[in-house]
C-alpha cells in the first residue's frame, strides 16, 4: 500500500519557537513561497548543550529568534541537511555568535550554473568545519544524532536520526506537504530513487522535515513517493516515445492542471527523470533534446 496524501495542516507562527517533542524545538523562518510552504523549519535539539539543525536563510529576525531560543543555553553543534540557500547560509552568522561547529556532508559537486533555481538557489559559500559521512554519530547530553547520507535533491543531502526518538530530520528529502524537486545538474534523479529506497530499511517512527509538518508512520509516504516517481517516469518515457523531444512539450502534456507558478519546478524534475532513463539506457539525449534508441 503507497501514501501520498498530503498534509497541508501547518498553521505556525514565524520565529516562534515551538515544542514538538520532549528533545526538539522548532523554529519556522519567515521565508514562505512556492516551493518552501510556509517556510523553512530549524529544529533545536535537546536542552543545556544543544544541536541546532538547518538554522535556515541569512536572516537578522530569525537569527535573534534563534539566540533567544537557545537564551542559558549553549549550540554545541549547527548541522546542515544541505546547502540550498533556504538552509544554510545563516549557519555562519550563528556560529559566530554561539562558537558552534558547523557540520554536513560538505561542499556540492556541481558549478555554479544559470538559469532557474526556484527560490533554493546553492549556497555555494557553505563549507562546514567537520564534514560528516554517512554512519558518522554526533553526541550531546540526552541525545544522538547519526547522520545519513541521501543524495538526491543536492548531492550533499543528509539526513539525522535521532536515536533517542526514533526520529529523523529528512531536510528536503521526504515532506508531507508536498514532493521534493529534484534539479539537475546538482539534484540526481537516480541518486534520489536509491536514497528514498534506504529509507525502507529504516525503522524511524516520525520525520520532522525541512517545510511543512511532521508526519508519524512515515514509511507509507516514502512508499508513495517512490510509487509517484515511478509512475511520473513511465508518463515521460510514454511521451517522448508519442513524438515529444522537448522538456517544455513535455510539461506541457504532463502538468497542464498543475499551477504555473509551479511549472519551473516541474521542468527541472522532469530533465531529472530524463537524465535518469538515458543513464538506465531507455532513451537518449542529442542535441539538448531526448529520443527513443
Amino acid at each position: 500500500m503507497t501514501d501520498l496524501t498530503f498534509d497541508r495542516n501547518f498553521d505556525v507562527t514565524p520565529d516562534i519557537p515551538v515544542r514538538v517533542s520532549p528533545l526538539i524545538r522548532r523554529v519556522l523562518v519567515n521565508n514562505p513561497g512556492p516551493y518552501t510552504f510556509k517556510g523553512t523549519n530549524s529544529f533545536i535539539v535537546g536542552s543545556g548543550r544543544v544541536a541546532v539543525i538547518d538554522p535556515g536563510p541569512d536572516d537578522d529576525a530569525h537569527l535573534a529568534a534563534l539566540l533567544e531560543a537557545v537564551r542559558g543555553e549553549t549550540v554545541t553543534h549547527i548541522l546542515v541537511t544541505h546547502s540550498h540557500a533556504d538552509h544554510s547560509p545563516l549557519a555562519r552568522r550563528l556560529k559566530a555568535a554561539t562558537g558552534a561547529v558547523t557540520m554536513a556532508y560538505g561542499a556540492v559537486q556541481a558549478p555554479p550554473v544559470s538559469g532557474l533555481r526556484l527560490d533554493a538557489s546553492i549556497d555555494h559559500d557553505f563549507v562546514p568545519d567537520h564534514r560528516l559521512a554517512d554512519g558518522d554519530v554526533v553526541r550531546g547530553p540526552g541525545w544522538t544524532l547519526e547522520a545519513l547520507y541521501t543524495p538526491g535533491h543536492m548531492s550533499n543531502h543528509m539526513c539525522f536520526a535521532l536515536e533517542e526518538e526514533h526520529a529523523l530530520f529528512a531536510g528536503d528529502h521526504v515532506m508531507a506537504w508536498a514532493t521534493s524537486v529534484i534539479a539537475p545538474p546538482d539534484g540526481d534523479m537516480g541518486q534520489y530513487f536509491a536514497s528514498l529506497r534506504k529509507l525502507l530499511e529504516r525503522d524511524d517512527e516520525v520525520y520532522h522535515p525541512g517545510h511543512g509538518p511532521s508526519r508519524r508512520d512515515p514509511l507509507p509516504l516514502v512508499r508513495g513517493y517512490l510509487a509517484h516517481r515511478r509512475m511520473r517516469e513511465e508518463a515521460i518515457r510514454a511521451r517522448v516515445e508519442q513524438g515529444a523531444r522537448r522538456v517544455e512539450d513535455i510539461v506541457a502534456a504532463i502538468y497542464a492542471d498543475v499551477d504555473p507558478r509551479l511549472h519551473g519546478a516541474a521542468a527541472l524534475s522532469t530533465t531529472a527523470h530524463l537524465d535518469h532513463l538515458v543513464q538506465q539506457g531507455k532513451l537518449r539525449k542529442v542535441d539538448g533534446t531526448y529520443e527513443t534508441l
